[in-house]
């Protein structure tokens, strides 16, 4: 049995199954409710309560007082019947507040000779609540940051995935490429930016990546499998060599997957055995798509890529608000801009 939940005043509906908890259900569909801990404890999901009822099958929530009639905790609240609740929902990235946290480094992955895929894990309890695309600031002793964007969906937040880059000379990149070990607690910032999939466009999206400037289409290509999108996505990684794709079978996957997704890697210094796309990744996404006018594309890598994009695209009919981009600093004195993923 599952039950159906009206949003008000956005009107969005969606269904919890029998069990589930409204939240859990919510962000599992793409539904934008507001969250904090998702334990029960902060209160950031709180919603009224218009129609129809709901238990709690962990017990009352530790911030529910007694003068909650009327009130449902999302987190952990399952419903009894058909529900209607009053919330607003994210829409931006400032609905959502910035939060600084303690996170473990749960396990580091190196994916090639340069990127290791790095999982952090909130307090037992936590959740970050973020939108698809945006990223993080790791928060070093000396009060300096480092930027990274958020590589998974909003709806897979058990950890927090990133994809960081090797950086010659970088100190925080030296750490984590020899010195970091599994455990280690680290204080974060986040979520920020304003590079995130907007949901209510109809208009195919070209994502363009360099190096990996991947990491952030991966959860916003993710996010959208999720919730159901249907529009065409055209992805084009740009990288130097074969090996510096770094996660060849995902988007391979997504391609044999999805009808409505397709991949094209382009390689800058192309190995002598490879039978793909050459050359420079923009000048790809032109040749395949020489009138931008009914599209939307989202950029991310390094500024350079970035910069030929952004004036090759506008010149061939791309609306200027319908270009989305983060920008990504390599290079080591860049202490306090984005440094990539």
């Amino acid at each position: 049995m599952s039950f159906k939940v009206q949003v008000e005043p956005s009107g969005h509906e969606f269904s919890v199954e029998s069990g589930e908890r409204i939240l859990d259900a919510a962000v599992r569909q793409g539904i934008n409710l507001p969250y904090g801990c998702r334990n029960g404890f902060c209160g950031d999901c709180q919603a009224s309560l218009t129609k129809g009822s709901v238990d709690y099958p962990d017990g009352i929530p530790p911030v529910m007082a007694d003068n909650s009639e009327g009130i449902c905790y999302t987190c952990q609240a399952v419903p009894a019947s058909d529900l209607a609740i009053e919330v607003v929902e994210i829409a931006r990235s400032k609905d959502i507040p910035i939060r600084t946290m303690p996170c473990k480094v749960d396990r580091i992955e190196r994916l090639n000779e340069d990127v290791i895929r790095l999982y952090l894990k909130l307090p037992e309890g936590e959740r970050l609540q973020f939108l698809a695309g945006q990223y993080l600031n790791f928060i070093l002793k000396d009060g300096s940051k480092r930027a990274f964007s958020i590589a998974n969906a909003p709806h897979d937040d058990d950890f927090i995935e990133l994809h960081i880059r090797h950086v010659s000379g970088g100190l925080f990149t030296d750490l984590l490429f020899s010195g970091m070990e599994e455990k280690t607690i680290m204080r974060i910032e986040a979520p920020l930016g304003s590079y995130y999939l907007r949901e209510e466009s109809t208009k195919p999206i070209i994502l363009m990546g360099g190096g990996t400037g991947f990491a952030p289409l991966k959860g916003i290509i993710e996010h959208a499998f999720q919730i159901g999108i249907q529009r065409p996505m055209h992805l084009y990684w740009g990288v130097r060599s074969r090996s510096d794709l770094y996660l060849p079978e995902l988007p391979q996957r997504w391609a044999a997957e999805h009808a409505n997704f397709n991949y094209i890697p382009v390689l800058s210094e192309p190995d002598d055995d490879w039978r793909g796309r050459k050359g420079w990744v923009h000048e790809a996404v032109i040749a395949d798509h020489p009138d931008l006018s009914d599209h939307e594309v989202y950029m991310s890598g390094p500024p350079p890529m970035i910069e030929a994009g952004k004036k090759v695209f506008l010149s061939h009919g791309l609306a200027g608000e319908e270009l989305y981009s983060d920008s990504f600093e390599y290079g080591a004195a860049a202490a306090k801009q984005k440094t990539g993923t």
